[in-house]
């Protein structure tokens, strides 16, 4: 996935979702102004 900057992340979705090395913990938590999946490492783009 390209993000705003120009960066990359590679997102897996297999037995679990994965975003690089991140493991989604939580995912589609609703708010008012949209939605939060909560990941167990910080992400940064390469």
């Amino acid at each position: 996935v390209e993000t705003v900057q120009g960066g990359s992340l590679s997102v897996c979705v297999a037995d679990k979702v994965t975003v690089d090395d991140a493991n989604v913990v939580q995912a589609d938590i609703e708010c008012d102004n949209g939605v939060i999946h909560v990941i167990d490492a910080v992400v940064l783009p390469k």
